[in-house]
């Protein structure tokens, strides 16, 4: 109570009025409240969150209680601004006071998770920022009033474009090391969390601050309030919390810029082992490769653990790079393998089927264009199969499926019982060039 007990122009008995008759005040001491937001325990995901994310607090929306916390005091106390006019630039630094600690303190949680990570110091890189803006799938982030811009202009080739670029540069990263990675799930559900949460109180502090400049009624105020409400609260208040909002959303982003990019990590550290394996294979694939396999259970169980917290929207963009990141990956590596048979052409399709059933059972992910990505893979690898004649017809006849890099890497790995004539480079590039 003593922390109310404020005087401003000997106005303290006011205070202790409001203070009583408020929501806030039957329910508890907005110590206790500046207390809870300090416990580090008000930002740690709830242990037992529904198994699918609900849209709104209502319904079960596992915001922060940390966040929930600053919102409902932020809301309580603009309310009182509101409704006293007087004290209204006080009461809005109070505010805004509790929403630069907790914004803090968000930031806090989220340096500890991604510290030394190397997702975290990619998204901060030039290059890779431009790269993840231009991706189509950026559309699905936070905006203003928590609106996504779903549409995109990029056609698809220019979507192909991008990703091959996102690829290639986090393919050129190798080797990546297990300890630059985010391996403690709970760091990465948190992260999820914090992002939803964020984004929930962005959402919120922006609808206060346009509320706020709205004019009142007619017979709502007498002028003389409406007088003192406008140079009180109407002015700097509003573009304060539109600041904060932004702010927000912001370290919102972030943290699924950080997800996203830490997925994609993820599905390179598992499939640089196939520069280093032979496939030389004795036997018909039945299993997918082991590094597949670690990596299809990882999927599939980390997309479990951050389905309560983020929307499905959300998810897509998390787990989405993947797809991209491994079809390329898997062609890509071609050019670094010296040979392989026909039953490790096999052993690829077979990993590429697994990864297209892991990431087509995510609920938010395009199925049908994941099929695609990892079709375009077996193709490739198919070419391999045929006399070199016939695999200078279908690149006649397909000449912009693949790139001329891709084409060419088709000839240099030697298949057992393939004869590549001296001059096949030439012939291919020959076409190529048309």
């Amino acid at each position: 109570m003593h922390l109310w007990k404020t005087r401003i122009s000997g106005q303290t008995a006011l205070w202790e009025d409001t203070w009583r008759n408020s929501t806030m005040g039957r329910c508890k001491p907005f110590y206790e409240m500046a207390h809870f937001i300090s416990c580090p325990a008000a930002f740690r995901p709830r242990a037992h969150a529904a198994s699918t994310y609900a849209p709104s607090v209502e319904k079960g929306r596992p915001v922060l209680q940390g966040l929930l916390a600053i919102d409902f005091l932020a809301k309580e106390v603009l309310g009182w601004a509101q409704a006293m006019p007087k004290y209204a630039g006080d009461l809005v630094k109070y505010v805004q006071t509790f929403l630069e600690r907790t914004y803090e303190r968000c930031r806090t949680s989220y340096t500890e998770a991604v510290l030394e990570k190397q997702s975290y110091m990619l998204i901060g890189r030039h290059d890779i920022e431009n790269l993840m803006w231009l991706d189509p799938s950026s559309a699905c982030l936070p905006s203003s009033f928590g609106q996504q811009s779903m549409e995109c202009s990029a056609s698809d080739a220019e979507t192909v474009e991008v990703e091959a670029e996102i690829s290639d540069l986090l393919w050129s990263l190798r080797p990546i090391k297990q300890e630059n990675l985010i391996r403690d799930d709970n760091k990465l559900i948190l992260l999820a969390s914090l992002s939803d949460s964020l984004e929930y109180v962005a959402d919120s502090i922006e609808r206060l601050g346009q509320a706020s400049l709205r004019p009142p009624e007619e017979g709502e105020e007498n002028p003389k309030d409406k007088t003192h409400r406008h140079t009180r609260t109407s002015s700097a208040p509003p573009r304060d919390l539109a600041s904060f909002a932004e702010e927000y959303r912001k370290l919102a982003i972030d943290c699924l810029k950080v997800l996203r990019v830490e997925m994609q990590l993820e599905t390179i550290f598992h499939m640089q082992e196939i520069t280093s394996r032979e496939y030389l294979e004795d036997q018909d694939a039945e299993e997918p490769d082991e590094f597949i396999i670690s990596l299809t259970a990882q999927i599939t169980r980390r997309d479990e653990e951050m389905a309560p917290f983020v929307a499905e929207v959300k998810r897509n963009y998390i787990f989405g790079g993947i797809c991209s990141v491994a079809a390329n990956v898997s062609i890509k590596a071609l050019a670094d393998m010296k040979s392989i048979n026909l039953f490790g052409v096999q052993q690829i399709c077979r990993n590429s089927i697994a990864l297209e059933q892991a990431l087509a059972a995510i609920p938010s992910i395009d199925s049908e264009a994941v099929q695609q990505r990892f079709d375009r893979v077996r193709t490739y690898y198919e070419l391999l199969n045929l006399p070199f004649e016939a695999l200078l017809a279908s690149i006649t006849d397909h000449e912009y499926l693949f790139t001329a890099a891709e084409y060419l890497s088709l000839l240099k790995v030697a298949v057992p019982g393939r004869e590549i004539p001296t001059d096949a480079k030439e012939r291919v590039s020959q076409i190529l060039s048309h």
